[in-house]
């Protein structure tokens, strides 16, 4: 083992190690801690939808940096591993199934922030894989036309690949800034990297 790959993954353990000393449902909490460091993604009283919230690692950072003033809501296949205060919500389904009405709930108030760490079971074909995972962005995009405010912000997870640079075309065509980035605390070998966009348009621009 080359003394680089050794240092990689003693980094890596550093982020697991610190996820369970510290009581969060995963190492992912690290990505989006450092998202927000870099790009102010939440601010005290925000409406955070959180798709594909399971294991709960990034609802548990959404909560913390919303406050009680705020609200999130999660949605997964999977249940959380995580409890959650009285401003934190949870519904177990599928996202493609569950109401706009019951996502925004009683207020009807859409969100400030829209954040997708969806990833789909993977095959260990890269083409597949990849082709998944836009897929799923893009069904997360489309969300965001019907539960996100005009000039919110947008985080998705992606796995560069096919079809990647449709669903950038997309997300251009939603936002009017973005930025593709690759969080420290992601394995290097991976080839997942994060699409950070904000000030949503009310009206997707049409697509050439």
């Amino acid at each position: 083992m080359s003394s680089k790959m050794g240092d990689r993954t003693y980094r890596h353990d550093v982020f697991y190690k610190n996820a369970k000393k510290n009581n969060f449902a995963s190492r992912a909490i690290y990505k989006i801690d450092e998202i927000d460091q870099r790009f102010k993604l939440f601010a005290r009283g925000d409406r955070v939808l959180d798709l594909g919230a399971a294991p709960g690692s990034w609802t548990q950072y959404a909560l913390a940096a919303v406050g009680p003033t705020g609200r999130v809501v999660g949605i997964d296949l999977l249940p959380l591993k995580i409890s959650l205060p009285g401003y934190g919500e949870f519904i177990q389904g599928d996202i493609r199934e569950v109401s706009v009405e019951t996502l925004v709930g009683s207020g009807g108030e859409p969100f400030d922030v829209v954040v997708s760490d969806m990833a789909p079971n993977t095959t260990g074909v890269k083409f597949t894989d990849a082709s998944r995972s836009a897929a799923l962005v893009v069904c997360a995009l489309e969300m965001t036309d019907r539960l996100l405010k005009p000039g919110g912000k947008f985080v998705a997870k992606i796995f560069q690949g096919v079809d990647f640079d449709d669903a950038l075309m997309m997300l251009k065509s939603r936002f009017v800034r973005f930025k593709v980035v690759k969080p420290e605390s992601s394995r290097q070998e991976s080839k997942e990297v994060y699409l950070v966009a904000w000030e949503h348009r009310p009206e997707p621009l049409p697509m050439a």
